[in-house]
Order: structure tokens, then C-alpha cells, then sequence
């Protein structure tokens, strides 16, 4: 239902140094009409270009601070927010050409009164800088 709003236009940019950018990051939305807490985001898969981004690059942040997604299983006290724009970033030693790229994310997110997870997913064609 809100695949389309997952991925925030214009946001991605590359990290670190500008002379030497250590990755990536975009920013996104929950694909659910409430707020989840952290630990009910079963997973945030990434890819750009066709090429699937290994889960161990990924941090995730709402804004109280980046978190890897195997630390998310336990932030029991964090949320992700409906409408709330997160930053994900991925560590790649050089970062992302300048130029356009197609971005997907997969989330897959428990909710506590369906017998599967959600699945929601966005694919958005974002430009470095």
C-alpha cells in the first residue's frame, strides 16, 4: 500500500570523505500505517544496480543513532515512526559513482496480529550528486 513512498526522492548520497567516500546512504519510510518498534523489522535488504548489498554493510538509523540489523533484533526501546524518515547507509570503500542508480529495499516487518510478515518493497532510480 505504501511501496511507492518507501525510498525518499533525491536522498541518496555518498558518505565520509568527499575525496574518499567510505559508502552510501539513502533515506526511507516504514511500509506500514503505524509505528513499529525496531525489533519487529525482521529485515532491511538493499540493492543498487541489480547487486544485492550484504546485510553485515547496512545500519539503520530513526535518528537516535545507527544501529546494524542484527542490533535492531533487540532495540526494544527504539521505534520507527509512521511518516518518519530514517536514514539506511551501507559501508562500501568508495561509495556510489556519480550518476544515476536504481535503489530497491525490501522491508519485511512482523506484525503482531498477522500470520505473516509484511512485505513491502520500492524500487526508485536516485542520482549521486
Amino acid at each position: 500500500m505504501f511501496d511507492k513512498y518507501l525510498i525518499v526522492e533525491g536522498s541518496l548520497r555518498n558518505t565520509g570523505p568527499a575525496d574518499a567516500p567510505e559508502g552510501f546512504a539513502f533515506d526511507a519510510r516504514l511500509g506500514y500505517y503505524r509505528g513499529l518498534g525496531l525489533s519487529m523489522i525482521e529485515n532491511l535488504a538493499v540493492a543498487v544496480d541489480g547487486e544485492a548489498v550484504d546485510s553485515q554493510a547496512i545500519r539503520f538509523d530513526e535518528g537516535s543513532g545507527a544501529l546494524s540489523l542484527s542490533a535492531m533484533e533487540t532495540a526494544f526501546d527504539r521505534r520507527w515512526e509512521f511518516g518518519a524518515v530514517a536514514t539506511i547507509s551501507v559501508a562500501r570503500p568508495g561509495g556510489l559513482p556519480v550518476g544515476p542508480h536504481a535503489v530497491t529495499l525490501n522491508e519485511r516487518l512482523r506484525i503482531s496480529y498477522l500470520p505473516f510478515p509484511l512485505m513491502a518493497k520500492d524500487d526508485k532510480t536516485l542520482t549521486v550528486a
